[in-house]
């Protein structure tokens, strides 16, 4: 399992990046897109949409079932990932490139976990 260090995580598997221009991109981790398996559909936001953090802001639907997306954190969506909305199975084969949305305004991302805590807590299970 992929965990890269420069990100942070919420213990819903979300991944949060912060960008140079304030903003944050917001995905799956890897773990996420493997409990999930292969993803069929994506219900993304709306550019204008509020992200509430610790509530589901878009779903997907898996060969398995359909699971929400939960917010790592709060803020306003910039901009939404057109290509996994046309391809989820992108964030299968990527889920650290296939991002799902960018906020601006993100609030404070403290209750999110480095890299090295989100990977004891997969382990934990």
């Amino acid at each position: 399992m992929k965990v890269p260090e420069h990100l942070r995580y919420a213990e819903s598997h979300e991944w949060v990046e912060r960008l140079e221009d304030g903003t944050v991109r917001v995905g799956l981790s890897d773990h996420a897109q493997h409990a999930l398996g292969d993803l069929v559909f994506i219900n993304l936001p709306q550019v204008g949409d509020t992200v509430t953090r610790g509530e589901s802001f878009a779903d997907v639907e898996s060969v398995k079932a359909v699971s929400d997306v939960y917010g790592p954190l709060s803020g306003t969506v910039v901009e939404i990932n057109e290509a996994v909305a046309d391809d989820p199975a992108l964030i299968n084969n990527d889920p650290y490139g296939a991002w799902l949305a960018r906020l601006e305004n993100p609030a404070d991302d403290g209750g999110l976990l480095d890299a090295a805590a989100y990977a004891k807590l997969v382990e934990e299970g």
